[in-house]
């Protein structure tokens, strides 16, 4: 059974947070959870909350055991971009694009009761 959690509109580059997802996906969620923790980065906070999200849903809402959790997929997705100006000389701007993305986790397991 697969249980998914989304974190939308993190004030981050999705391009941050990619090399990190990639080193997540396809380890249990002990592990997971400890390679963001130790992660100096800001994406590794972010996929690590939304890691633990995914994990009580999956307990609470699904009746899942945490315990053979395995991250199936882990994404940073593009999101919208907030549109700012910069003042430049003699009264014009250039503009600037701050960046927003989306965490997605997808978590794999079997039922407790399926044991």
């Amino acid at each position: 059974m697969e249980v998914s959690a989304i974190t939308r509109n993190v004030r981050m580059s999705a391009q941050k947070g990619r090399p990190i997802a990639r080193e997540v996906q396809g380890k249990p969620v002990s592990e997971a959870l400890a390679i963001t923790q130790f992660s100096p980065q800001k994406a590794a906070f972010h996929l690590g909350k939304t890691i633990k999200s995914a994990v009580a849903n999956a307990a609470n809402n699904h009746g899942l055991d945490v315990d053979t959790l395995v991250v199936k997929t882990a994404v940073f997705d593009e999101g919208t971009r907030m549109r700012r100006h910069w003042a430049r000389a003699r009264g014009s701007a250039s503009p600037i694009a701050r960046r927003l993305c989306h965490v997605k986790v997808v978590l794999e397991g079997e039922s407790a009761n399926n044991r």
